[in-house]
């Protein structure tokens, strides 16, 4: 019971970090149609523009600044960059967003170097919210869950119950429309684009500290942000955050359990010898499987539901 009840927990906080990634590519595709190849960086420009602030005001401003600062950021590129392209079609946004990722690589290695930088989790939030049985679950796991459901709730709220959200939404599905009413469109989109590049950013401050702030954490999460938006359904906020979770359960679940097809076979009374063809197969443990069950996820929603767990069209 302890097992089981820990590892949920480990599951959901790191299953509502990985929305909290993926939330702001969702808006910016569902909203743009834009698959923003370098929403990565944003994260991993969230988690060292974090750790910088840190060290002089504190992480609480940090935790404020940051995510405004690369949303500020992601509004520019988009002004001026991206916007450039938009007419061109798909292709070139994503070789303008795949190049960009690697810029801001580069960069972040000439400003903090290659190594990674010593972000901690703040003394406050440093140490165990609540004891299970004989397991102690961290305040800051907690905090990581807490703000990733008021980011859920901000974003609805935004969404479907302001003006500036259905000023969004008319911009998305009747641009012209929206247009002849007074509305800035292309403003609209380099606000929902700014503001996805913050939502990332968020993450990065959050997560910087609780794994590790160095330059190859895009390419960590990255490809993982992306099966998030497929297996949900792409557009989908509510297909993302389902998959999340879902992807957080799998993987926390998979890397505490040391089963296998052999300890399986041995329970039952028999085992596969060591010279028997395909033995290390039969000794793989799901430990060692739980990087590639997202992907393997991945495959199996795209032969039996292209279209996603919640998406509302096949893509």
């Amino acid at each position: 019971m302890e097992f089981t009840l820990i590892s949920i927990l480990n599951g959901l906080s790191y299953g509502l970090l990985l929305f909290m990634l993926s939330a702001g590519l969702t808006l910016i595709f569902s909203m743009m149609g834009v698959l923003n190849f370098a929403h990565a960086s944003f994260y991993m420009l969230g988690a060292y523009f974090g750790y910088s602030i840190s060290n002089t005001l504190g992480f609480w401003p940090a935790l404020v600044l940051a995510p405004l600062a690369v949303g500020l950021i992601g509004a520019m590129i988009e002004r001026y960059g991206l916007r450039s392209v938009h007419k061109y079609g798909h292709i070139p946004e994503l070789l303008f967003t795949f190049g960009l990722s690697y810029v801001v690589v580069e960069l972040v290695q000439l400003v903090w170097g290659r190594a990674a930088v010593p972000y901690k989790i703040p003394a406050e939030l440093d140490g165990p919210l609540f004891t299970l049985f004989t397991t102690a679950f961290p305040i800051y796991r907690g905090f990581m869950m807490l703000v990733a459901v008021i980011m859920l709730l901000t974003i609805y709220l935004v969404l479907k119950h302001t003006r500036i959200g259905l000023v969004i939404q008319a911009a998305l599905t009747h641009p012209d429309a929206a247009e002849a009413l007074g509305h800035n469109v292309p403003r609209v989109f380099m606000l929902v684009f700014g503001g996805g590049c913050g939502l990332a950013a968020l993450a990065g401050v959050i997560g910087g500290n609780a794994f590790v702030t160095e330059p190859a954490m895009a390419a960590t999460v990255g490809s993982i942000i992306f099966v998030v938006v497929v297996v949900g359904g792409m557009g989908s906020l509510a297909g993302a955050l389902l998959a999340s979770i879902l992807i957080g359960l799998i993987q926390t679940f998979a890397v505490a359990l040391d089963w296998s097809l052999q300890s399986i076979l041995r329970f039952f009374g028999t085992q596969v010898a060591a010279d028997a063809p395909y033995y290390r197969l039969f000794s793989l443990t799901l430990a060692e499987l739980a990087p590639i069950m997202p992907y393997l996820l991945l495959v199996l929603i795209l032969i039996f539901r292209p279209k996603g767990l919640l998406g509302k069209r096949e893509n």
